[in-house]
């Protein structure tokens, strides 16, 4: 077991710390939290996902759900139709993080009171 200690409170830490930074690796950053947070209440139209995120690129918010699908958080289903519709929803994976997403929010919450 690795061991290591950190500079700021010289705490030891173990290769848990390696899971934290593999989860943050796959739904870190401003805005794959937040989408995966909007996605739970359903399938989600890409133009949805932009009025829910106003703060986003178009660039931005494609290369995150792309990411998020690369990584099988999120699913990607093309309907076959005119014009083409294209929905977003959580998969298997993505809905296994449920409990994290709460505890951030409920954390949000309780820090925003003041």
């Amino acid at each position: 077991m690795k061991v290591t200690y950190t500079s700021v409170s010289m705490k030891k830490t173990t290769s848990k710390t390696c899971a934290v930074e593999s989860t943050v690796a796959v739904i870190g950053g401003k805005w794959k939290p937040i989408l995966l947070f909007h996605l739970l209440s359903g399938a989600k139209r890409y133009s949805e996902l932009q009025r829910l995120l106003p703060g986003t690129s178009d660039r931005m918010l494609t290369r995150s759900l792309r990411e998020l699908e690369a990584d099988r958080l999120i699913r990607r289903e093309i309907f076959p139709e005119v014009p083409v519709r294209v929905e977003y929803s959580l998969s298997e994976d993505g809905r296994s993080l449920i409990p994290v997403l709460d505890a951030m929010s409920e954390w949000g919450q309780k820090r925003a009171m003041p």
